[in-house]
């Protein structure tokens, strides 16, 4: 069926699949042809869209990418999905080894959205509970994931300063700082935070990656800053159990593709 006989919501998944597959922000015309769309059709589908939250206009490129909302249907598969089983043996596995906490997150929009913990024995409870939702920019595993992300999807996501949870710690408030963080982040390979979730404790995260490179979740480990923990080892071990689960999803872990 021509795109432009089709109906509105056809020619809206047809439209969200195809700035899904791009790798960076689209024109409206490069859109219009590949969805079969007549141009003044195509824009005032797309407005709609950005009205939802599925599609953002970046205006400084005069391009489009995906919204927030689509992040959180996307967020939402993961969930659904057995990734949380595929998960479980050997987020256990790594409590045991290292004898701190660990958890095992999704992105869901702005968010991280926990859903597997391990708690290692005599260790004090996290805030980072299954279920919980944190501020994706202030947590190690959301760093993890965001760094991941190509940098029009992270634009989408924290356009401005309002997008920032304010905290009194040197977490990023403001685009410029998230993205001088996840570029350092991105070079090393990992995630950090310290003191900016909880006082007084610090995570390490690693992504996992799907077949196409995308973060599906993060693997993390929560310890005690005071205990005096050897962080070279647990970002071994963190990037051990991620880069294991990335290899399962068909994926390829950061650095060896």
């Amino acid at each position: 069926m021509p795109g432009s006989q089709a109906p509105a919501a056809t020619r809206a998944l047809r439209v969200l699949r195809f700035v899904a597959a791009q790798p960076e922000p689209v024109a409206l015309d490069r859109i219009a042809k590949a969805v079969g769309m007549p141009r003044s059709s195509a824009y005032h589908l797309i407005n709609a869209m950005i009205a939802e939250g599925f599609i953002t206009h970046v205006e400084d490129q005069h391009r489009y990418a995906l919204g927030v909302a689509a992040f959180e249907v996307g967020s939402g598969y993961s969930r659904q999905a057995p990734l949380h089983r595929l998960a479980r043996r050997p987020l256990a596995d790594l409590v045991d080894e290292l004898g701190e906490s660990a958890h095992f997150a999704v992105l869901h929009g702005r968010d991280v959205y926990y859903v597997l913990e391990e708690r290692a024995g005599h260790r004090p409870p996290l805030v980072s509970g299954v279920g919980v939702r944190l501020p994706a920019h202030l947590t190690a595993s959301g760093r993890a994931m965001l760094a991941s992300l190509p940098a029009a999807q992270v634009r989408a996501l924290f356009p401005d300063a309002a997008a920032f949870v304010a905290r009194h710690t040197d977490a990023p408030s403001t685009p410029r700082e998230l993205t001088v963080l996840l570029a350092h982040t991105r070079r090393r390979g990992y995630a950090t935070e310290e003191g900016d979730v909880t006082p007084g404790f610090a995570s390490i995260a690693v992504p996992v990656l799907d077949a196409a490179g995308h973060p599906v979740a993060a693997v993390a480990v929560t310890y005690e800053t005071a205990r005096g923990v050897d962080a070279d080892h647990v970002v071994r071990r963190v990037r051990r159990t991620a880069d294991a689960l990335t290899r399962r999803l068909g994926g390829s872990p950061p650095g060896t593709s």
